[in-house]
């Protein structure tokens, strides 16, 4: 029986890649997206090349039409095996810019929509166990200047990737994060901004900005979901072209028993005297 694949904001980008490179392993797949012409255009996509595909339009940060989306999947398909939150939106401004509009807007599609799609495919993937993949970034993992929305989104998602890598194991269901530097529609603006910004300073271009391709992350996740260890679970993997990074849980870096004695071990540690 083939495994069944569903992927929020899967239209272009990474989400489309997953989709295509999936697909090709023999899964299902439902691309999801909130314009129905590039739905269709991925689902045809993997047709004519022999896979299977079924497009679901939904906003995931609408619960109602998550609900909705998952009920029809389930109405097709006894289960759902594997669930990979993808969809990804900004509006980057630095915090004294920001809106209240543009700071809800995005935890809304990152943290919100992920809730309703987790909590809504559970039901169909408790019984037989399955996968969880989430996309994060390194603005979740180490901050980004003027994407203080888009940060808290991904460090949230951080949370909600361990929390639920215990809360979900006792039903064989792992969850794990991607962090991925890959060049997409939501990338190009900044890392061609960055292009000019070392251009004018006639500096060379720093090697952190040149990134790997949208099927260099599909291949990885292709490759995880294959793996069998069921501990392999609560895992945050970066990738960067072929090069996989392996991120660790925060941990503590220093204790003391009276803020006197941190203060200085603190002083010590960043060399001061």
């Amino acid at each position: 029986m083939k495994k069944t694949v569903l992927i929020t904001g899967s239209t272009r980008g990474i989400g489309k890649s997953l989709a295509i490179h999936l697909a090709e392993a023999e899964y299902i797949v439902f691309v999801n997206g909130t314009n129905r012409l590039l739905i269709d255009e991925v689902v045809h996509e993997i047709q004519q090349a022999g896979g299977e595909a079924i497009g679901y339009r939904a906003d995931i940060g609408n619960s109602s039409e998550v609900k909705e989306m998952i009920d029809r999947i389930k109405d097709r398909y006894s289960r759902i095996d594997v669930f990979i939150h993808n969809a990804g939106h900004v509006q980057d401004k630095k915090i004294r810019d920001m809106s209240e509009e543009a700071w809800t807007a995005v935890l809304r599609i990152h943290l919100n929509g992920a809730f309703y799609c987790i909590q809504h495919v559970l039901p169909h993937m408790e019984v037989h166990g399955g996968d969880i993949v989430m996309m994060t970034s390194l603005a979740g993992l180490q901050g980004s200047v003027g994407q203080v929305n888009y940060s808290a989104a991904k460090a949230g998602v951080l949370g909600m990737i361990w929390t639920l890598s215990a809360e979900l194991q006792r039903y064989r269901i792992r969850v794990n994060g991607i962090s991925p530097a890959a060049l997409t529609d939501m990338t190009r603006p900044v890392i061609e901004h960055m292009r000019e910004k070392y251009a004018q300073l006639n500096e060379p271009f720093p090697a952190f900005w040149n990134v790997g391709q949208p099927d260099d992350v599909a291949r990885f996740v292709v490759a995880l979901l294959a793996q069998p260890a069921q501990d392999l679970t609560g895992e945050i993997f970066g990738v960067n072209g072929t090069k996989i990074t392996q991120w660790q849980k925060p941990a503590p870096a220093l204790s003391e028993y009276n803020p006197e004695d941190f203060f200085k071990a603190w002083h010590s540690q960043k060399g001061r005297t």
